[in-house]
């Protein structure tokens, strides 16, 4: 047997290889019955380019949910101690709807503080919501200081660029879909169900469907990032994050939208106190800086042990 050198390129070969087969994850929330679970993907290839439309860029790596956050997910938060966060426009397994940047804020912030992380926004409820922008020293600067998300925050509402690039970015040729089904080709217009290039738009269903049967997935393998409902950004529209009350971006389209504004070239605003029955969110968070150990050190032993049987 000889004595082997793993070469770096190898490893980090193996390490995204395994990074893909295993990035899916959920992350556990609620009490005393009331538990509920959030499924994640990772968002890797770190520094990609922007799109021409120049969204899209993001120099780290990230998670994003699956689906679209629940109305049961609410309800089991506010049973389990969240407060001042409704939604109510659907039921179950449909999207929270009817809910403001604020509340989606506030439900982010309640998944931070039950399990022990640092809130991401700086609200106050008093009757109605507001905001305080963080300091620079307590804000956010990957990728640029952002204002509205703490540094040190583990949950968040995604910005518009980590939205971006886990609708549109194409990882395998480093380009970026017209649409957030894998494809620059009109979706499919569907009810409900998971069939590949289809999504929950064009008037086709009354409602917006069960958010695990929101359509097609994007290339990293979220679901309903078109059609289905609007979904809050965290960036404001005007894309400086500068005033706490100035309008959000939000996009995607809803179960009623034209394919046009499934597009990635479409994006709409409102102020953070808005509530619409088609608007609802779903959140990103920091990569589980465990789970990237074991995936490098599992790509390793992989690795290894694949050579050492080729020179026995």
């Amino acid at each position: 047997m000889t004595n082997i050198t793993l070469p770096c390129a190898a490893v980090v070969c193996a390490a995204f290889t395994l990074m893909t087969q295993l990035s899916a994850q959920a992350d556990t929330f609620g009490t005393n019955g009331n538990e509920f679970t959030i499924d994640f993907v990772n968002i890797g290839n770190a520094g990609n380019a922007a799109d021409t439309t120049t969204y899209g860029a993001v120099p780290y790596e990230y998670r994003v949910g699956t689906y679209e956050i629940t109305q049961d997910a609410i309800t089991k938060a506010t049973a389990s101690g969240m407060s001042n966060v409704t939604a109510g426009a659907w039921t179950g397994s449909q999207p929270a709807a009817s809910i403001s940047w604020y509340e989606a804020a506030a439900f982010v912030n309640w998944l931070n503080t039950s399990t022990g992380h640092q809130a991401a926004y700086d609200l106050t409820f008093s009757g109605s919501w507001s905001m305080n922008l963080w300091s620079s020293g307590q804000a956010w600067t990957a990728g640029g200081e952002n204002l509205y998300r703490h540094k040190d925050a583990f949950y968040f509402l995604p910005s518009e660029n980590e939205w971006y690039k886990a609708a549109y970015y194409n990882p395998g040729g480093s380009n970026y879909f017209l649409y957030p089904t894998a494809s620059s080709s009109v979706p499919t217009a569907v009810a409900s169900g998971t069939s590949a290039g289809s999504a929950v738009y064009d008037g086709v269903a009354g409602s917006p469907a069960a958010v695990t049967n929101a359509g097609g997935l994007s290339p990293y393998g979220t679901m309903g990032q078109g059609g289905n409902v609007w979904e809050w950004n965290e960036s404001a529209f005007a894309g400086t994050n500068s005033s706490s009350s100035e309008a959000r971006a939000f996009r995607g389209g809803g179960w009623g939208s034209s394919e046009f504004l499934l597009r990635s070239s479409f994006r709409g605003s409102s102020g953070p106190s808005g509530v619409d029955g088609s608007v609802g969110f779903r959140v990103a968070s920091v990569p589980e800086p465990s789970t990237y150990a074991l995936l490098l050190l599992g790509a390793g032993a992989a690795y290894l042990w694949k050579r050492r049987k080729s020179s026995l």
